[in-house]
């Protein structure tokens, strides 16, 4: 039976045709060690042969019902001939994963297989990252436990990497640069992450030394690659926050492959276990696709395509938080009035042409569009008052405030509008020589915004209009009058139509070597940015930027496996529309590119322990920082003062214990050490918005012994507390307050029913299923009350001024099941 698959956007059919003959299928993806697809593998047996194509498909038509030597053979790599017996009809998913050869192992220096260890890459398990629980699940919530990476907030996908902040972080995928909205000012308005785990392949994480073909970032990459089907599939994920579906198909041929996600969040669960009482409904779509069509075994276009519609609509009725001390026991009570509703809209697609004229030899041309329509409207009256609650132990009151004391109100109001389109086109070219590699691309990016701001807030404090603490308005108030107009405490009104045009380009060069007996391995690059800002009453500004960046490694011939990094450069951060945009709201064309002389030094050693396998990471890092633009950071909304008045520097050491504590699992401890500080005008160095003294990350994986499909997840993080909480207009030099330390532990415990090592027979109702689990998840499974800021209250009466932290989320249940067919 010749069996063939047709895959529409949203529709898989699968059609049969008869045939007389007794055949089977034989079908797959050819990877090496890296996961890298390869073309040109020769796949044969006595009555006949194939090749993969040049993204690494094969299928071979064998005959059914007997056994048939098959073997798999390409240049350089170990030979394996393997013995299929197929049923009539049946198609059999088979990926081979080629190894070097012994030969090639002594005249290489590195073999594929240490790529990451030489690189200085963390690479993660795209199966790690669909069973780890959190309140947000994906590929952010494992980067957490990492050494280096802070992320204090549960609800956001923002992370924060070696003293850099949000947006000093790369994201691509399939070498595609991706991007993120930009009016968001809490983590719990983003919704959904870009990166779709149910269809990722491999994860790669760099956080710092990176080499010249990443782009203009100061911190970090995030490297995603999504896969491409081999035959039909699909999955579920559904949860109380919401569901994830996935679909893949392959067209007979092999030359054209689908890849569909569609997802839907709900945080309504985290956010109705605060302590504000809402009217909350969010909704979150996302909606991908990842198109490959195979022209020959040389031509290949590959369509990333990615649809998300968030929508926050918010209505706080009251809220009540109590803080103080056991003796001393307050709470801050606030009535609200009015909503807010928020719109945030983005469209992305990317087309990829990868041509291969021979093995060592790759060409691609990528074009990408990114247009985000943005929306954050607000008008919310909040008044608030004091009081003393009820700490009789034993009441059935107790926590109730049953008397309060009015000291205040606010008024806050915003109706911001934001358009963007981003338009990229990029060149790229890899060139492999004996065992050296040139990389090289030239890139052209076309920015358009459109940036409506205003926004205002009016503090009332016992029937006195708070004014911003500036010099002209120097004062007394409230215990003396003072005769001015009435004024908004904070008051932004800028409308912005601002072009960037920026030209980009690098070229590097990798080699491998021996240094005597030892193997080694060094890449040398060097990234460069033309950048010009212009538009509507803005005077353009031109500026250019060289960043020469250089790695190397070496493996000493020793009985201990051990790999020996050093790497580092000139790293600059050219500006994005937000970093030219002041508190203000007025565009600043003239701000420089950040510039960071970033220099890492790694140690990767690999040993046995209890007879497992571990890897012990180790990397020390020193950043110094020049023309900083200085920040303040609110939940996750930055922003930025648009002056290069600033120097930083950021040192720090980072530790990763990764292997197998339980038998057949992976799991990691991880250490990170931090200290980050800048000098604005010169006035001495104090704690910069992202100093994370110590962070303390673990992921950890377990099973029962008599009941293995009886599964534990669990990640936890420990980190001391940011600077921050400081009142709105504070001078940074007179605020260096911090807030409490950040702990939260998330648990899932999962039963599962069938995967690849648990199969049934036809019949069972089970047998439908690749894979089916389910279970239940605790996030902050010890209910630790973390703080992401604090609202300032002042008491006229006592000329008082209070700090009462804004909580994160609390204990909070959820049900989980997945199935894969």
């Amino acid at each position: 039976m010749k069996t063939s698959f047709y895959y529409i956007l949203f529709f898989i059919s699968l059609f049969a045709s008869p045939s007389w003959s007794q055949e089977a299928t034989l079908r797959g993806v050819a990877l090496d060690a890296e996961n890298n697809v390869l073309n040109d593998v020769n796949i044969s047996y006595d009555g006949g042969g194939t090749q993969s194509n040049i993204n690494g498909f094969f299928t071979l038509n064998i005959p059914a019902e007997r056994e048939i030597q098959i073997t798999f053979s390409h240049v350089g790599f170990q030979a394996k001939t393997l013995t299929f017996s197929l049923k009539t009809d049946e198609i059999f998913e088979f990926n081979p994963v080629f190894r070097t050869t012994v030969e090639q192992i002594d005249e290489v220096v590195i073999s594929s297989t240490n790529r990451d260890r030489v690189e200085g890459i963390v690479s993660l398990s795209p199966e790690t990252i669909r069973n780890i629980p959190g309140a947000n699940p994906g590929v952010e919530n494992l980067l957490a436990t990492l050494p280096g990476v802070s992320s204090n907030n549960e609800l956001s996908t923002q992370y924060a990497v070696r003293g850099g902040n949000y947006d000093e972080n790369l994201v691509y995928v399939n070498g595609i640069e991706v991007y993120r909205p930009f009016l968001i000012r809490s983590g719990q308005q983003e919704g959904l992450s870009f990166v779709n785990s149910a269809l990722v392949r491999d994860v790669d994480f760099s956080a710092g030394g990176f080499q010249a073909k990443y782009g203009d970032k100061l911190s970090s990459v995030l490297d995603i690659t999504y896969r491409r089907p081999v035959a039909f599939g699909a999955s579920v994920d559904l949860s109380l926050l919401g569901v994830s579906l996935s679909a893949e198909g392959v067209a007979d041929d092999g030359k054209f492959t689908a890849l569909l996600g569609a997802r839907y969040r709900d945080n309504s669960l985290l956010v109705d276990a605060k302590q504000t009482e809402t009217n909350f409904q969010p909704r979150f779509y996302d909606l991908q696709t990842y198109l490959t069509y195979t022209f020959s075994d040389k031509f290949a276009v590959d369509f990333l395509g990615n649809i998300a519609i968030n929508s926050y609509d918010y209505q706080p009725f009251a809220r009540q938080t109590n803080f103080g001390t056991l003796t001393d026991p307050i709470a801050l009570v606030i009535n609200y009035e009015g909503q807010e509703e928020d719109q945030y809209e983005t469209y992305f697609g990317a087309l990829k042409g990868t041509y291969k004229p021979n093995e060592n030899l790759s060409l691609q041309t990528i074009a990408s569009a990114y247009h985000t329509k943005e929306q954050e409207y607000y008008d919310i009256f909040a008044e608030y008052g004091l009081g003393t609650p009820n700490s009789s132990i034993g009441d059935e009151n107790i926590g109730e405030v049953e008397f309060t004391e009015g000291i205040g109100a606010q008024l806050t109001h915003a109706r911001n509008n934001l358009d963007a389109i981003i338009i990229n086109v990029k060149e790229k070219l890899t060139l492999k020589i004996n065992e050296g590699q040139i990389d090289a691309g030239i890139k052209y990016t076309h920015e358009d915004f459109r940036d409506r701001l205003q926004e205002y807030e009016i503090i009332d404090s016992a029937g006195f209009s708070i004014r911003p603490p500036l010099p002209e308005f120097i004062n007394d108030q409230p215990y003396a009058p003072f005769n001015a107009p009435l004024v908004p405490f904070t008051n932004v009104r800028a409308t912005n139509d601002v072009q960037i045009d920026r030209i980009s380009g690098y070229a590097q060069y990798s080699k491998r070597l021996l240094l005597g007996s030892h193997k080694a391995w060094y890449n040398v690059g060097v990234r460069a940015q033309n950048w010009t800002v212009s538009g509507d009453g803005i005077a353009s500004n031109t500026q250019t930027v060289v960043s020469p960046r250089a790695q190397f490694s070496i493996k000493p011939d020793w009985d201990e496996d051990m790999v020996f990094r050093l790497s580092g450069g000139y790293y600059y951060q050219p500006p994005f529309y937000r970093e030219l945009r002041d508190s203000l709201g007025q565009v600043r064309p003239a701000v420089k590119a950040q510039q960071s002389i970033h220099i890492v030094a790694g140690n990767d050693w690999s040993f046995k322990l209890w007879e497992r396998p571990f890897t012990l990471v180790t990397e020390a890092y020193y950043k110094k920082l020049d023309d900083v633009n200085p920040y303040t950071l609110e939940n996750v909304r930055i922003r930025y003062r648009a002056r290069n008045n600033a120097e930083a520097y950021a040192y720090g050491l980072d530790l990763r214990l990764a292997g197998e504590f339980v038998p057949g699992t992976d799991s990691w401890l991880s250490l990170g050490i931090l200290k980050t500080e800048e000098n604005i005008e010169n006035r001495s160095y104090i704690a910069r918005p992202t100093d994370q003294r110590l962070k303390i990350g673990a992921l950890f994986q377990d099973y029962v012994p008599n009941i293995p499909s009886l599964r534990l997840y669990l990640n936890a993080v420990y980190q001391t507390g940011l600077p921050g909480g400081s009142p709105s207009y504070a001078d940074p030099y007179a605020y260096q307050t911090r807030l409490p330390f950040y702990f939260r532990a998330d648990a899932g415990f999962s039963y599962v029913f069938t995967d690849a090592q648990k199969q049934y027979p036809k019949g069972h109702w089970l047998h439908i299923f690749k894979d089916l689990s389910a279970g239940f998840e605790i996030y902050n499974i010890f209910d630790r009350q973390n703080s992401i800021t604090n609202t300032f209250v002042r008491d006229a009466a006592s000329k008082q001024q209070y700090a009462i932290p804004n909580y994160l989320t609390p204990r909070v249940f959820n049900v989980r099941v997945n199935a894969k067919f």
